[in-house]
């Protein structure tokens, strides 16, 4: 059987190795039951998702024929690693400086990554997303993160 897209064919295989390694790592936790779900049934249920998606794009890949395969083309190493950074900056600043510094650090570390990077997009995006995580996490689902840095809250 001859691949005919080549992105799809990699996607589909990176979505169902993805979903089967989830649902197995999953397989280590309590289920419960559908009434009183465990810790393992919701990223069960998610990982078997996954799989069946990545299915689905692996034989669409290679049952619809394309122009010309659709082939992988470079990888863009700077947003990779770019955004990759952002993620590690994160973790570390989320419990020394709180979300109110750490979220706008990797919003501001993310958005270097794209070709396109304004001042005044950034600026927005750092407001109405820490506003909305803190609004979320903390005052909703009564996450214990701190907000502020822990120099300032003692």
């Amino acid at each position: 059987m001859k691949v005919k897209s080549q992105k799809d064919f990699w996607s589909g295989v990176m979505f169902v190795v993805m979903g089967v390694a989830f649902a197995w790592g999953a397989t280590h936790y309590n289920f419960g039951s559908s009434a009183r779900p465990g810790p393992g049934y919701f990223p069960f249920g998610l990982g078997v998702l996954q799989a069946l998606l990545g299915a689905f794009i692996l034989f669409e890949s290679l049952v619809v024929e394309t122009e010309d395969g659709e082939p992988i083309g470079k990888w863009a190493w700077k947003p990779l690693l770019t955004i990759s950074g952002s993620v590690a900056v994160f973790a570390w600043a989320l419990p020394l400086l709180g979300m109110a510094v750490a979220l706008p650090l990797l919003i501001t570390i993310s958005s270097l990554a794209g070709d396109e990077f304004h001042w005044k997009d950034v600026l927005l995006n750092c407001v109405v997303l820490t506003v909305g995580s803190w609004a979320v996490f903390i005052l909703g689902l009564k996450l214990v993160i701190p907000l502020w840095p822990s120099f300032i809250t003692g």
